[in-house]
Protein backbone atom coordinates (compact mmCIF):
# COMPACT_ATOMS: atom_id res chain seq x y z
CA UNK A 1 0.00 0.00 0.00
CA UNK A 2 1.52 3.37 -0.88
CA UNK A 3 0.57 5.93 1.43
CA UNK A 4 -0.38 9.61 -0.34
CA UNK A 5 2.10 12.31 -0.65
CA UNK A 6 1.69 15.31 1.53
CA UNK A 7 1.69 18.89 0.60
CA UNK A 8 4.89 20.79 1.92
CA UNK A 9 3.17 23.01 4.67
CA UNK A 10 4.83 26.29 3.38
CA UNK A 11 3.18 25.61 -0.17
CA UNK A 12 -0.31 24.43 1.66
CA UNK A 13 -0.27 27.74 3.79
CA UNK A 14 0.78 29.93 0.88
CA UNK A 15 -2.05 28.87 -1.08
CA UNK A 16 -4.49 29.38 1.61
CA UNK A 17 -3.03 32.74 2.21
CA UNK A 18 -4.35 33.67 -1.83
CA UNK A 19 -7.48 34.34 -0.04
CA UNK A 20 -7.59 37.73 1.55
CA UNK A 21 -10.20 36.55 3.73
CA UNK A 22 -7.95 33.89 5.20
CA UNK A 23 -4.98 36.43 5.42
CA UNK A 24 -6.20 38.72 7.43
CA UNK A 25 -7.69 35.97 9.72
CA UNK A 26 -3.76 34.52 9.80
CA UNK A 27 -2.38 37.86 10.68
CA UNK A 28 -5.25 38.71 12.90
CA UNK A 29 -4.46 35.16 14.56
CA UNK A 30 -0.52 35.73 14.86
CA UNK A 31 -0.89 39.93 16.55
CA UNK A 32 -3.66 38.57 19.16
CA UNK A 33 -1.78 35.03 20.41
CA UNK A 34 1.49 36.64 20.66
CA UNK A 35 -0.10 40.16 22.38
CA UNK A 36 2.15 41.32 24.64
CA UNK A 37 5.04 39.34 23.81
CA UNK A 38 4.97 40.00 19.77
CA UNK A 39 8.30 39.01 18.62
CA UNK A 40 9.29 41.16 15.30
CA UNK A 41 10.72 37.62 13.97
CA UNK A 42 7.08 36.42 14.27
CA UNK A 43 5.88 39.22 13.00
CA UNK A 44 8.43 39.73 10.01
CA UNK A 45 7.62 35.48 8.84
CA UNK A 46 3.67 36.25 8.97
CA UNK A 47 3.98 39.58 6.96
CA UNK A 48 6.26 37.84 4.24
CA UNK A 49 4.35 34.66 3.83
CA UNK A 50 0.89 37.42 3.10
CA UNK A 51 3.12 39.10 0.75
CA UNK A 52 4.29 36.06 -1.11
CA UNK A 53 0.53 35.06 -1.10
CA UNK A 54 -1.26 38.30 -2.14
CA UNK A 55 1.91 40.92 -3.25
CA UNK A 56 4.33 39.05 -5.20
CA UNK A 57 1.95 37.61 -8.06
CA UNK A 58 0.60 40.93 -8.46
CA UNK A 59 3.67 43.00 -8.87
CA UNK A 60 6.33 42.99 -10.96
CA UNK A 61 10.15 42.20 -9.21
CA UNK A 62 11.19 45.38 -8.86
CA UNK A 63 7.83 46.44 -7.29
CA UNK A 64 7.97 43.13 -4.98
CA UNK A 65 11.62 43.83 -4.15
CA UNK A 66 10.79 47.57 -3.05
CA UNK A 67 7.70 46.28 -0.90
CA UNK A 68 9.85 43.43 0.85
CA UNK A 69 12.52 46.55 1.49
CA UNK A 70 9.47 48.63 2.54
CA UNK A 71 8.58 46.43 5.36
CA UNK A 72 12.20 45.89 6.55
CA UNK A 73 12.36 49.42 6.63
CA UNK A 74 8.98 49.85 8.84
CA UNK A 75 9.50 47.01 11.34
CA UNK A 76 12.83 48.46 12.35
CA UNK A 77 11.34 51.87 13.03
CA UNK A 78 9.86 53.17 16.13
CA UNK A 79 6.73 55.66 16.82
CA UNK A 80 3.49 56.03 15.95
CA UNK A 81 4.42 56.31 12.39
CA UNK A 82 5.14 52.76 12.40
CA UNK A 83 1.60 51.75 12.90
CA UNK A 84 0.88 54.46 9.59
CA UNK A 85 3.57 52.86 7.49
CA UNK A 86 2.57 49.19 8.55
CA UNK A 87 -1.43 50.00 7.44
CA UNK A 88 -0.01 51.48 4.10
CA UNK A 89 1.99 48.53 3.56
CA UNK A 90 -1.15 45.94 3.73
CA UNK A 91 -3.05 48.05 1.96
CA UNK A 92 -0.92 47.64 -1.25
CA UNK A 93 -1.78 44.04 -0.14
CA UNK A 94 -5.68 44.31 -0.65
CA UNK A 95 -5.84 44.08 3.18
CA UNK A 96 -6.73 46.88 5.86
CA UNK A 97 -5.45 47.45 9.68
CA UNK A 98 -8.40 47.29 12.41
CA UNK A 99 -9.32 47.48 15.62
CA UNK A 100 -11.89 45.77 17.06
CA UNK A 101 -13.16 45.80 20.74
CA UNK A 102 -11.58 42.64 22.82
CA UNK A 103 -15.03 40.73 23.64
CA UNK A 104 -13.17 38.06 26.26
CA UNK A 105 -14.17 35.38 27.03
CA UNK A 106 -18.47 36.90 26.87
CA UNK A 107 -18.79 35.92 23.61
CA UNK A 108 -21.47 38.35 21.35
CA UNK A 109 -23.63 40.62 22.82
CA UNK A 110 -26.34 42.49 21.54
CA UNK A 111 -24.83 45.36 21.88
CA UNK A 112 -21.65 44.41 20.56
CA UNK A 113 -19.79 46.10 17.66
CA UNK A 114 -20.10 44.10 14.26
CA UNK A 115 -17.44 43.63 11.68
CA UNK A 116 -18.67 45.96 9.65
CA UNK A 117 -18.65 48.79 12.31
CA UNK A 118 -14.50 48.19 13.14
CA UNK A 119 -12.55 50.91 13.36
CA UNK A 120 -10.22 51.44 10.21
CA UNK A 121 -6.87 52.69 10.33
CA UNK A 122 -4.61 53.92 7.73
CA UNK A 123 -7.18 53.84 4.88
CA UNK A 124 -4.78 55.15 2.18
Amino acid sequence: MTMPKSLPYHSYKISNLKVPAYSAGYLTEIFEEEAGDLELGIMRKALRDVFDALGEPNMSAEDAKLHLEKLDVLLSGEGSATIYALASWLNALGLKLTVAVDEGDKGEEKDSVSAAELAEVGNV
